[in-house]
């Protein structure tokens, strides 16, 4: 690993451009993409107080605690199993995160909106897969019950601290078991609504105020329809699943969808027009005239890039779907009418999207290595997607690819596409996740290093999973800044600021999940002692978070 000193001031060059760098921190090919010019600040972000003071980054750490760096402060928020009503309590493995004021003038009072993406049996239902006993049904209730997501209501008191109001009226659970219908003319599967929401992993928020949460690895729950090569279908369940259809015989095609949800009402539905695949994320941008345009990533290996376009403001059920060719730059219409193949293979339009990977590979998408979280950099307007890992392709450490749209208004059917940013010892982190920009538009992002490879042979130099910081202005400025390191078998995921950015939302997830048994257990966070561990929501602040706020 090159030295520390060194590290900063090649990265200090590169800016905001980005970099490439190979694998084992090796700085052999550097290119640097892109070449814009240097970024002028939107007028929507404050303008910032002089500031030449260093933020000072920690160390890989493979410690059971949350490690923060210097001058920020961590408060547990609200952890698993914790009451939110006398008849709900909070979901397991907590992940994306959203605040929404209830009142747009007052930013210290709203509904958290928080994503729970599937269980650990040993905890949820007590259920050891090791001991291959057989799971009844009241155990998969408990686990249907676990996921989905929660709606709470927080404020902010005299003292500064961010504090859950038990038993409000807005308080609730969406599950496994919540009806939700479908945004679409057409029955999915013989049905106009699904039952439940689950592997809800990232998400994103609309202009209105609602959440748009993403089901994601839905096939281990109840499988999957396969098509032969006559284009017969049966349903596999995987031999790793959670064995819900033993109980609940409910179709694979009813899950895998963006789901909007209202924080308010807790009323929801499932955008069939955005496609059904393993959805990382829904991100999305307002054009000038009021259509939206959503982003979606398939985390999966070899899967593809994703994003809608519609046809009038605030729908999100007519428009057109498009997957991406990343070396031709090109969006491609999944559009039934305008493709001949799609025709042949597909009855309607309906079909293309419960079937979009198939779609998808049909078209000449690129395949990709595992685009997960993608957000809209407020500076230059360009589209960034983690890219996690491919193990199979041998890329283990991912990056952060750059889409540079061909319009503004990101309508465009053209794009480049870079590099932004490799993972590797020269830049300090691997398997990129989640990400966020704070008001100033600072880039944020997480990792994603599974548990059972924390600490080994590759990515034995980054330690546990972290927190990372790109600063967009002052000395720092284009370089990569550890500023959280996870508990034992976490990962830190759904980055989300407070609106005056002053606080930062962050879910710890699956501390632990390595554990055998609750006599091995691998992590007692957040508690100590010989305590369960609890996937918990943080509030992450003080005068650290402040200085980043005001570099200039």
């Amino acid at each position: 690993m090159q030295n520390k000193q060194n590290r900063r001031q090649f990265l200090r060059f590169l800016g905001r451009t980005g970099l490439v760098i190979g694998a084992g921190g090796i700085l052999g090919n550097l290119v640097a993409c892109g070449g814009e010019e240097t970024p002028k600040p939107s007028p929507t972000i404050p303008k910032p107080k002089p500031s030449t003071s260093l933020i000072e980054g920690i160390q890989h750490s493979s410690q059971d605690e949350l490690v923060l760096a210097k001058g920020l402060n961590q408060q547990v928020l609200i952890s698993w199993n914790d009451p939110i009503s006398e008849k709900d309590q909070f979901g397991f493995n907590n992940d994306y995160l959203a605040f929404v004021p209830l009142d747009k003038n007052d930013p210290t009072d709203g509904l958290l909106w928080v994503n729970h993406e599937y269980v650990h049996p040993l905890f949820v239902s007590d259920y050891n897969e090791a001991t291959n006993d057989n799971k009844t049904k009241e155990q998969v209730e408990k686990e249907m019950y676990s996921l989905g997501g929660s709606i709470v209501r927080i404020q902010k008191n005299k003292q500064g601290q961010w504090k859950v109001i038990e038993n409000d009226p807005y308080n609730r659970r969406i599950t496994a078991q919540t009806p939700i219908p479908f945004n679409w003319d057409s029955p999915i599967a013989g049905a106009t609504e699904g039952i439940g929401t689950f592997a809800n992993c990232s998400g994103g928020i609309t202009p209105w105020g609602t959440i748009l949460t993403c089901e994601e690895n839905y096939d281990y729950y109840y499988g999957e329809r396969v098509y032969d090569q006559e284009g017969k279908s049966s349903i596999a369940v995987r031999e790793d699943g959670y064995g819900w259809e033993k109980f609940y015989n409910r179709p694979p095609e009813h899950y895998g969808w963006v789901v909007e949800v209202d924080v308010k009402t807790g009323e929801a539905q499932k955008h069939i027009a955005l496609g059904r695949c393993a959805h990382e994320c829904a991100t999305m941008f307002e054009t000038p005239d009021g259509r939206l345009v959503v982003y979606t990533g398939d985390d999966s290996n070899d899967e593809h890039l994703y994003k809608f376009v519609g046809d009038k403001p605030r729908d999100l059920k007519s428009g057109t779907l498009y997957v991406a060719n990343t070396e031709k730059g090109e969006w491609i219409s999944l559009n039934y009418d305008d493709q001949a193949i799609l025709q042949e293979k597909f009855k309607d339009q309906t079909e293309v999207l419960v079937r979009v990977r198939e779609a998808a590979k049909l078209l000449g998408a690129t395949p990709l290595n595992r685009p997960e979280d993608i957000e809209i950099d407020p500076l230059t307007g360009h589209v960034l997607i983690a890219l996690t890992n491919n193990k199979p392709k041998g890329d283990l450490l991912g990056e952060i690819l750059k889409i540079e749209e061909g319009s503004e208004d990101k309508t465009s059917t053209s794009f480049k596409a870079s590099t932004f940013l490799a993972g590797g010892e020269a830049t300090g982190f691997a398997c990129p996740d989640n990400m966020a920009f704070d008001n100033k538009g600072n880039l944020w992002f997480t990792s994603d290093i599974s548990g059972s490879s924390v600490g080994k042979e590759a990515y034995a130099p980054f330690g546990n999973n972290g927190l990372f910081l790109v600063p967009s202005f002052g000395s720092q400025k284009g370089e990569v800044i550890q500023i959280a390191s996870a508990p034992m078998d976490a990962e830190l995921t759904g980055p989300f600021f407070s609106p005056d950015s002053k606080e930062l939302f962050l879910s710890v997830q699956h501390p632990g999940e390595l554990s055998k048994s609750k006599e091995e257990l691998t992590s007692h966070w957040p508690n100590g002692g010989e305590t369960l561990p609890k996937p918990s929501v943080v509030v992450i602040s003080g005068e650290t978070l402040d200085k980043i706020q005001n570099l200039s």
